[in-house]
């Protein structure tokens, strides 16, 4: 049964490293038939510092990057307010748990924030620390 692995910045930027443990995991999906995908806010936020662009690029062209839309954020600022949070620094969670919680399941999420995101993914939605 195929699913979904969405990545935050942070796992998102071990893969453009090439961090094995990450790599492993993104391969291991794709081997399974499993989506491996983030969403265009997290390809913002995720480091570059380090990167060649053209590493950036042939990464991206080989996940699923969600676009975020007026629906997509609708459902992240409901999520916030559910849950009692405001400002920048919960928003592009928000719209990963939002991607997260619509994406084919079953659901993982590789993230440096474990604690917010479950808090925002709900118990559908597996999250492991990147």
């Amino acid at each position: 049964m195929p699913g979904t692995l969405l990545l935050d910045s942070e796992g998102l930027s071990k893969l453009y490293l090439k961090d094995r443990t990450v790599l492993a995991l993104v391969q291991a999906a794709a081997e399974e038939g499993i989506r491996v995908a983030t969403t265009a806010m997290t390809t913002l936020e995720a480091d570059y510092d380090r990167i060649h662009p053209a590493r950036i690029r042939w990464v991206l062209s080989r996940i699923d990057v969600h676009d975020v839309t007026k629906s997509v954020t609708g459902q992240a600022a409901t999520l916030l307010r559910d849950h009692h949070l405001s400002g920048h620094k919960y928003a592009i969670d928000a719209v990963l748990a939002a991607i997260a919680r619509s994406a084919p399941r079953p659901v993982t999420v590789l993230t440096s924030d474990p604690e917010d995101i479950s808090l925002l993914c709900g118990p559908a939605v597996e999250v492991i620390k990147a």
